[in-house]
């Protein structure tokens, strides 16, 4: 038996799912997540650290990103980003 059908035995998943995610681990989302950290940490040291999740929800809304203000909220507290 294949170490990949053993492991979709072992954790209960269909064969396809493993493979679709060994072929590509992170998700869309998490792929954006990470690109909006980027900006979200740029946008916190210009402001010296003083900006929380709110005032950097509006500026990415400046930029011109779509994002609510739980997501940036979440992503901050990911990174351990404080104001």
């Amino acid at each position: 038996m294949k170490s990949g059908h053993h492991m979709c035995k072992v954790m209960q998943v269909h064969a396809s799912g493993y493979y679709a995610w060994k072929a590509e681990p992170q998700s869309p989302r998490a792929k954006d997540d990470q690109r909006l950290l980027g900006l979200l940490k740029q946008a916190w040291l210009e402001s010296c650290g003083v900006f929380g999740y709110r005032n950097l929800t509006l500026d990415m809304c400046d930029l011109g990103e779509r994002c609510g203000k739980h997501r940036v909220a979440r992503l901050l507290k990911l990174e351990g980003l404080r104001s």
